[in-house]
């Protein structure tokens, strides 16, 4: 959100305070936020010569504390209010802060990292890596905001308060009902940022605005099925030993849509913004894009490995296509004649009875032997996935249930919140209402009883934040991101409890801080459209550098028909992908539909990933235990090298192995290969690669592509 009007005018709509001068400190033990000591510092909105300063003032309370080694927090908060917003669940160890205060200035140190704030004099907060500045809060960056275009009558303003220039406020007073905290942290130049969840737009985030809030947009607009509040911010170095790169990661632990400005309202900083009377973040320090990334996924709860099936690849029954018993078991019968290795059958929405959604039974008509069909689905060694989601269709029999027992998000009136999108009548199940959650549970358990061994956990991202009332009382606004995480704990923590820790699985649109807990996470509703393979695969990356270890696609692109050329060059990406999943919207997506040579393509990478099956079960062994992603953008494995930080359309599968999808027709490719020694996966060539890297253009037919491996 941007509340200026170019450098120095502030928009006409907002009264901007901002911290002037730090004047005094406190030292806790413990407090609220930390069981670890911190720092409180208080900050006046003027600059304190004389003691009429201190009057009719408001002031910022800065909480600095470290839940982890090399992390930071720190908490802005003017009124000190309940505003009932869920927290993200953190994992905090015990760390010794060294704190040092004196006239000037009072130090905060965290392992290597540390943020030094001035005292009595301008404000400036300073946050330095191993004695080098990585970022900081310049004056004027710290911002408590009034939403001032309703006029009316409230906090009185003050000398260093910055207001639009054309507001006309009685008696210089403004109105307090709408307020935003505000931070901006410091670029240096030269210095890229990354992250913010699976974003679709360009790889490199500096120049957008984006909001956290997740939304079902497709994986073609600046819209997100998992938007996380982090970002990590690179400068590459000169070289390893050199210690001349700068990389930091900031999570800003806000549950409701918050604002980014990356380089844009301010072109030299990241702003972050949200509604309310605080805001919280953390900066974390680290040597390399990997250690930063670790830091944020151990301190978000870690990542799970899932079951080595998992890996494999996926066969879907598509979304509108006609299917029965008849069309799976075709289906399926067909890959194993064409010699296709398979791994999962997942049955798409209408496994149930259409306008039903959800009555977890299934459709009688087109499946009349469904305990049946499963057990004959594990006699020929397949897992089996079925597809499910929180809405409830008033036509549903669950829906009288549901509302008779309270187990959905309310209006303010009491009713049930519905509305037509999806389904007719659609009601949300309420996470917050543990009887709903047992309920649900509850559903679940006959399906696996009768065979099921996984959930493709749909949907998650249209919930509602006005005229909502959720059973534990909480904020709508902060419950609409966090509602995903809710979803996808009940139903991955029924699977643990059902299949063993080892063997659950759910194959999830969206997410929220967290969600590498739970699971696997697919792009959502691509285009079948070589300019889609891109935009998934930049969205892809994105999350990867967002704190999450696994993703997938939906291989062919779920919208529109397929051509050829487009299935068979998406098979090559897909199954060099983390999951490997065949899903589309009106197609089927065998390969013997499309042409021969498309069941020859699919044939030979699903065997080359079971070739590759120990290196990349292995790597996602280290992946989880590390913290790091197995698919991993370029600038993340090769930090040193300048080449790397803006590659968008290859990655690392693992350590060892690169990836350059091709994404045209004639199948032509330009990619990047750094320095080392590789050799090409398929056809053997070796290349010794020198210092500068070295800049490929080849074209391939359908049965290649770059695939290089790393000679040790």
């Amino acid at each position: 959100m941007k509340f200026t009007n170019g450098y120095w005018l502030t928009n006409e709509k907002y009264l901007i305070n901002k911290p002037a001068e730090a004047y005094d400190t406190d030292i806790l033990e413990k407090s609220e936020l930390s069981k670890n000591k911190s720092l409180r510092v208080h900050s006046s909105y003027n600059r304190i010569n004389s003691r009429s300063d201190m009057l009719d003032v408001g002031n910022t309370e800065m909480s600095v504390f470290s839940p982890n080694e090399n992390i930071i927090g720190i908490q802005l908060k003017h009124f000190d209010q309940d505003d009932r917003m869920p927290a993200y669940q953190l994992d905090e160890n015990k760390v010794n802060p060294d704190i040092s205060v004196d006239k000037k200035q009072a130090i905060f140190k965290s392992g290597d990292l540390e943020v030094v704030i001035n005292l009595n004099d301008k404000f400036n907060v300073d946050f330095n890596y191993k004695n080098k500045r990585i970022t900081g809060s310049e004056y004027g960056a710290q911002g408590s905001i009034d939403d001032v275009s309703e006029g009316k009558v409230g906090e009185i303003m003050h000398p260093n308060t910055v207001v639009g220039a054309q507001s006309l406020l009685p008696d210089n007073q403004v109105s307090s009902s709408v307020h935003y905290m505000r931070e901006q942290l410091s670029l240096i130049p030269g210095t890229n940022v990354y992250g913010f969840g699976e974003s679709f737009g360009p790889f490199i985030k500096n120049g957008q605005s984006i909001d956290i809030i997740n939304r079902d947009g497709g994986t073609g607009s600046e819209q997100s099925y998992k938007s996380i509040p982090f970002y990590i911010a690179a400068k590459s170095g000169i070289s390893k030993d050199e210690n001349t790169g700068i990389y930091y990661g900031v999570f800003v632990n806000e549950s409701q849509p918050t604002s980014f400005e990356v380089a844009t309202e301010v072109v030299d900083r990241v702003s972050f913004s949200t509604r309310g009377e605080t805001l919280e973040y953390y900066v974390i320090g680290g040597d390399s894009p990997k250690e930063v990334i670790s830091k944020y996924n151990k301190l978000t709860g870690g990542s799970v490995l899932p079951p080595e099936w998992t890996f494999g690849l996926w066969l879907s029954t598509s979304f509108t296509t006609d299917y029965s018993e008849k069309t799976v078991m075709k289906f399926i019968d067909g890959m194993f004649e064409r010699d296709i290795p398979l791994s999962v059958f997942h049955f798409d929405c209408f496994w149930m009875k259409g306008f039903e959604w959800s009555n977890f039974e299934w459709d009688k008509e087109q499946f009349p032997d469904p305990k049946g069909l499963l057990s004959r689905l594990h006699e020929k060694g397949l897992k089996v996935c079925v597809w499910i989601n929180p809405y409830v269709s008033q036509k549903s029999p669950l829906f009288k249930i549901g509302k008779e027992k309270g187990y959905f998000i309310k209006k303010k009136d009491g009713n049930v919140w519905q509305w037509d999108l999806w389904q007719p009548g659609n009601a949300i199940v309420d996470f917050t209402n543990p009887e709903a959650v047992t309920w649900y549970q509850g559903l679940l358990k006959n399906l696996l009883d009768m065979g099921v061994d996984a959930f493709k956990t749909d949907f998650g991202e249209r919930i509602p934040m006005h005229d909502a009332v959720y059973y534990n009382g909480n904020n709508p606004e902060g419950e609409h991101n966090f509602y995903t995480g809710r979803y996808n704990k009940a139903v991955f923590e029924l699977l643990q409890e059902e299949k063993g820790k080892d063997d659950a699985v759910v194959f999830a649109r969206s997410a929220t801080v967290g969600g590498q807990q739970y699971p696997v996470h697919w792009g959502g509703d691509n285009l079948s459209q070589f300019h889609s393979m891109a935009d998934s695969l930049r969205g892809g990356l994105s999350l990867m550098s967002s704190g999450f270890t696994f993703w997938s696609h939906d291989i062919g692109g779920f919208e529109e028909n397929a051509s050829p050329e487009i299935y068979k060059r998406w098979t090559q990406f897909g199954l060099l992908s983390s999951h490997s999943r065949y899903h589309g919207n009106i197609e089927y997506r065998v390969p013997w539909l499309f042409d021969e040579e498309a069941v020859d393509v699919t044939r030979k990478f699903a065997k080359l990933k079971q070739k590759l099956m120990p290196y990349i079960y292995g790597q996602a062994k280290e992946s989880v235990e590390q913290g790091i992603p197995l698919m991993r953008p370029m600038y993340m494995e090769f930090p040193d090298d300048r080449n790397a930080a803006t590659l968008d359309r290859e990655y690392m599968f693992g350590s060892d192995i690169l990836v350059a999808p091709i994404m045209d027709k004639e199948g032509t490719v330009d990619y990047y290969l750094p320095e080392g020694k590789w050799q090409h996966v398929l056809d053997n060539r070796v290349l010794e690669i020198d210092h500068q890297g070295k800049w490929m253009y080849e074209t391939y037919d359908f049965k290649s592509l770059p695939i290089w491996r790393k000679v040790k």
